[in-house]
């Protein structure tokens, strides 16, 4: 008898070549099976996990050049993955010209991270000149990187062609005003691009100018990301100038630089005329409650913007009536941030720099800038009416019990709030018995942040009370707080009852072994995703 020839991928039923597939992870697969021979590829395209992966994420260092060599080959031809994140992999150039080489041809990925990858301007090199044909990424990140002003040249050449790029992160990068001027003409032409990020760079108030001159004209970009970038009140100004007119331009972060209260001026008025922007971010600025009043005047007439970030400023009491009166007459904001706990006063530079400007702001301490119970009244005060807001920020100021009591009343009769941030504030047990009196009725909270407060095992009883009664609220952070085997065992009990809670934090207090063994048994029993430190 003739001998039987040995099985072969060529003769093998499909139903066996998956079972081997099964076997292997997405990314043998994805490395490792293609390629290999053209019915295997047939094979492969039809095995229901290839069929469904579509996104993969290796980052920290995992993949090595020889790895994304392989990767790349695969990308040529794949038909299935659409976002691949390769972040903090030291890649360099070499492994970005791997990439380069596969986005050539490829059809299908429109994500693409390449943040803290270890590249320079031949990397950036290579990738632009890949994408100048690519018709399918529309997201690109090379945050964290070194691409310098030369780099950004680049960028700007691709962005002169591409007509599908829609997102750039170009995020701390080193780049300086000579890269912001660089983008100057691509921004002037480009039709696609609705989101730039420039965070952590050096582009200061002549690359704001650039910047600025060339949105006067574009009609397509939604989001400009600009914090950390040594900007003061003149870039303040020129980007104010640039909103006066723009009716795209929906979202602007400009946190941790120095516009002080000068700039915010600039920017308040352009927002009393501005029917576009959405969202304004101004964290970190060294703005002091005379900014605040600023800006509660132009809230008083602006009918568009809806997040308003003023946290780790100079914001104190005065500042916080001026914004509450503000919300009186205001039916569009949202979200506020007033939070404390910022970087002031650790970077000296730019805390020089603003001292220049506002003189009082050379010694002031933590408890001259923070929100007191006395600030917080203004603000409960607008709350019990007030039928828009449905976040207030207001971690790591010093409201104490007092202003808890003054936040716990209007939340008897607001129907808005629903996330409500009171992290370190010293509210202690009593502070917390007051915000759980008010869990009691309110039915429109949803999240609640009480951590780091010296809420022991009389608070933690009444909120557990609380939560008894409570069907609303999804998310309670109680971490960093005093609570011990006792208040552990109170919460415990609650959620035997409790069916809405979905997330509770109690990670670093004094529950111990013992706490820790009520919660899991009551958990058992409970849908709740939790977070505890013994």
């Amino acid at each position: 008898m003739p001998n039987k020839a040995p099985p072969s991928l060529h003769t093998l039923p499909i139903e066996i070549i998956y079972c081997i597939l099964d076997n292997l992870d997405r990314l043998e697969i994805l490395l490792s099976v293609r390629d290999v021979c053209t019915r295997l590829n047939a094979v492969t395209n039809t095995y229901p996990r290839y069929k469904e992966f579509t996104e993969y994420s290796c980052c920290q260092y995992q993949f090595d050049t020889q790895k994304l060599q392989h990767l790349a080959n695969s990308l040529r031809n794949n038909t299935t993955l659409i976002t691949l994140n390769l972040s903090s992999n030291h890649l360099g150039d070499e492994g970005a010209q791997h990439l380069a080489n596969a986005l050539q041809s490829n059809k299908t990925l429109t994500t693409l991270d390449l943040a803290r990858i270890s590249i320079s301007v031949e990397g950036v090199q290579f990738l632009t000149n890949a994408l100048q044909n690519n018709r399918t990424l529309t997201s690109f990140s090379l945050d964290y990187n070194q691409i310098r002003a030369e780099g950004v040249q680049h960028v700007a050449n691709l962005l002169l062609n591409n007509t599908t790029l829609t997102t750039l992160d170009l995020g701390r990068n080193q780049i300086d005003v000579e890269g912001a001027q660089h983008l100057f003409g691509a921004l002037q032409n480009n039709t696609t691009l609705t989101s730039l990020d420039l965070s952590g760079n050096e582009i200061g108030n002549e690359g704001v100018r650039h910047l600025a001159c060339a949105l006067q004209n574009n009609r397509t970009l939604t989001t400009l990301k600009l914090g950390r970038n040594d900007i003061i009140h003149e870039g303040a100004q020129y980007l104010a100038n640039l909103l006066h007119n723009n009716t795209v331009l929906l979202e602007l972060d400009l946190h941790s630089n120095i516009i002080g209260d000068k700039g915010t001026k600039y920017l308040a008025n352009a927002l009393e005329n501005n029917i576009t922007l959405t969202t304004l971010h101004l964290k970190d600025n060294y703005i002091s409650a005379k900014g605040a009043e600023y800006l509660a005047d132009a809230l008083q007439s602006n009918q568009t913007l809806k997040t308003l970030d003023l946290k780790g400023n100079y914001i104190d009491d005065e500042g916080a009536e001026y914004l509450a009166n503000a919300l009186y007459n205001n039916r569009t904001l949202t979200n506020l941030n007033l939070g404390g706990g910022s970087s002031i006063g650790q970077n000296w530079k730019h805390r020089d720099i603003a001292s220049q400007n506002n003189r009082t702001l050379r010694n002031l301490g933590p408890e001259e800038y923070t929100i007191s119970d006395k600030g917080v009244q203004y603000l409960a005060n607008v709350l019990h009416n007030n039928t828009t807001l449905t976040s207030l920020n207001l971690q790591w100021n010093r409201i104490g019990a007092e202003g808890a009591q003054y936040l716990a009343n209007a939340l008897q009769n607001n129907r808005t709030l629903t996330i409500l941030i009171l992290s370190r504030n010293s509210i202690y047990n009593i502070g917390a018995q007051h915000i759980a009196g008010a869990l009691q009725n309110n039915k429109t909270l949803t999240t609640l942040d009480l951590a780091d407060n010296g809420i022991s095992v009389k608070g933690g009883q009444s909120l557990a009370n609380a939560l008894q009664n409570n069907t609303t609220l999804t998310t309670l952070d109680l971490g960093s707080n005093w609570i011990s085997t006792e208040g552990a065992q109170h919460v415990a009990n609650a959620l035997q009852n409790n069916k809405t809670l979905t997330i509770l934090d109690l990670g670093d207090n004094k529950m111990g072994d013992e706490g820790a063994r009520f919660l899991a048994y009551a958990l058992q029993n409970n849908k709740v995703s939790h977070t505890f430190e013994s």
